[in-house]
């Protein structure tokens, strides 16, 4: 049995939920399709395909094999074109993941721009406040801001973005401008804790290379960097994020800085990606990109 033609007849069935279309499309008779997939799934010891009457659909595992072979296949496609130059021959499905305000406000306006240069990147971008998996879920590089735990993946520092204080308009009006930390008593911060049930300590600043907590006011707490951007816009509170994240809302005036002798520390900005021997080109294009891309917002 050829496994990776096995695998390529696999996932045409797979897409096309149907043996006899995807002989169809493949020129083959439909009797051979069905027996390398039944050799393959011998070769593998379990079941990759639900079969009925009106379709075929992947099982639990047959899921887990369609990942794994559709990276393994854009590999050896890569692999043929590496002494190729023409950036239409980099091809394959990129899986990612960062923060969403860094997506939506730093990455995706450039993105358009990569996508172009390299036409045959499949790119799968998820933003949002989980932390991913990035081993067990597929990720090949991921975003990440603040300080790092053992992941036992590789950390590549890409620099550090200013945190700023900031608040509405609306909000300045009604409470005024804190000019002092003691002004900080009479003033509410709004709460980002990724668990509910806990709580941050307050206003942070950091001062002799130590960081410090006042404790303030302020009844809400989310679990969302952008509702909690949204929060201090409808003037619930003050905020504490990096500026290069809300660097339209203070453009446009609908946040403005507060308390700038007072800011947090500098977060970090790291990328993440799994310890392999020799990254695939699309990653490593991807993340020279990204980082040229962070380049104009880290310190």
């Amino acid at each position: 049995m050829d496994k990776i033609h096995a695998m390529q007849l696999f996932m045409r069935v797979a897409d096309l939920e149907s043996f006899s279309q995807a002989a169809q499309t493949l020129g083959l008779p439909k009797g051979s399709v069905s027996r390398q997939i039944q050799a393959l799934e011998s070769a593998l010891g379990t079941r990759l395909l639900h079969r009925t009457t009106r379709r075929v659909q992947l099982t639990q595992d047959g899921m887990v094999y369609y990942e794994r072979c559709r990276d393994l296949l854009a590999n050896i496609e890569e692999l043929d074109g590496l002494f190729q130059h023409d950036p239409s021959s980099v091809s394959g499905r990129l899986r990612v993941d960062m923060p969403v305000g860094i997506a939506k406000n730093l990455v995706m306006p450039k993105l358009p721009a990569f996508l172009q240069q390299y036409p045959g990147i499949e790119l799968e971008l998820s933003s949002s406040d989980r932390l991913v998996d990035v081993v067990r879920e597929g990720f090949d590089c991921v975003l990440r801001i603040g300080h790092l735990k053992d992941s036992g993946l590789v950390a590549r520092p890409l620099g550090k973005l200013t945190v700023v204080n900031c608040a509405s308009p609306d909000y300045l009006e009604r409470f005024g401008f804190p000019e002092s930390l003691d002004d900080l008593s009479t003033h509410a911060v709004v709460h980002y804790s990724t668990h509910f049930g806990t709580r941050g300590l307050g206003f942070e600043y950091a001062s002799d290379k130590q960081t410090h907590w006042i404790k303030t006011g302020g009844i809400l707490t989310v679990n969302s960097t952008e509702t909690y951007q949204v929060a201090a816009q409808t003037g619930l509170g003050i905020i504490q994020v990096p500026r290069a994240a809300i660097k339209e809302a203070l453009r446009n005036g609908s946040l403005i800085e507060v308390l700038p002798q007072y800011r947090p520390e500098p977060m970090p900005v790291s990328l993440l990606y799994p310890h392999r021997r020799n990254l695939s080109r699309r990653v490593h294009l991807f993340m020279e990109w990204l980082g040229g891309v962070m380049k104009s917002y880290v310190d």
